[in-house]
């Protein structure tokens, strides 16, 4: 598991949470999940779905004890505005805020939507490079299509948790997406990250339809400015078709 619930609220990171960087804090992709995890807890009047949900970094996350907290910041019977935050010793580390919306029949008129990719089994085995550190990266099952992580480009590639999210639990089809969204800039990297930092300041998640199934697929691209600011962009898919797109600032820098 990435999270053993506690009570309260409260739970305890474990060293699958743990990113390439630094073997004492997380990667963002854990926690993101288990945000969107409080989001989808909170009551509505009527049948909704989350829509688009904006992860915000203040901080480092260290592999310790976390708080997890959420409310209905905007109440409504059609569309809401929900936020929550993720604390470590009394420090917001992250905030999230999303838009739920009611659900409807659209099936005849839904358009604009990528076309499927080829499955993982027609994927290779992808592992962690050299000199990444172990943990999140070593519980996720990686198949690439094209692209991968310690490759310069851009990148298609799918991931299955190995693990839950929180005890035992089965992952909703958001929080799988959220566990694995934010490695978009890993995996569409441009540059050597022994000589840059390309690190995200937020993850915004847009979804169509809810996601099904445990394999979630990122087709990654990064672009990078003349002034220090990238922006990875995913397409986001499960293995009947695309199902949102995701988007992250990047802070670009020399180490």
């Amino acid at each position: 598991m990435f999270y053993e619930p506690l009570g309260g609220g409260r739970y305890q990171s474990t060293v699958h949470t743990t990113g390439p960087w630094s073997p004492l804090t997380q990667h963002l992709g854990p926690p993101s999940a288990l945000l969107v995890r409080a989001l989808e807890r909170l009551p509505s009047a009527a049948p909704m779905m989350i829509a688009r949900v904006t992860v915000e970094i203040l901080g480092p996350v260290p592999v310790a004890e976390l708080t997890v907290t959420a409310e209905v910041d905007r109440p409504g019977r059609a569309v809401e505005l929900l936020s929550g935050e993720l604390s470590v010793d009394g420090r917001v580390a992250v905030r999230a805020r999303a838009w739920r919306i009611v659900r409807s029949d659209t099936s005849a008129v839904a358009a604009g939507i990528d076309e499927p990719l080829p499955p993982p089994s027609e994927g290779r085995v992808m592992t962690r490079p050299e000199g990444w550190g172990a943990g999140y990266l070593d519980v996720m099952d990686w198949r690439t299509l094209t692209g991968s992580l310690g490759e310069s480009g851009p990148a298609t590639v799918w991931a299955r948790q190995q693990v839950p999210l929180v005890g035992d639990e089965e992952p909703s089809g958001l929080q799988r997406v959220l566990t694995v969204a934010d490695s978009g800039n890993g995996v569409s990297s441009l540059l050597d990250p022994r000589k840059w930092l390309f690190i995200n300041s937020e993850l915004t998640v847009h979804v169509y339809r809810e996601p099904v199934g445990e394999w979630i697929a990122l087709d990654a691209a990064t672009a990078i400015g003349p002034e220090g600011i990238g922006t990875a962009v995913s397409v986001l898919h499960d293995l009947s078709g695309a199902v949102g797109r995701g988007a992250q600032a990047l802070l670009i820098r020399p180490q």
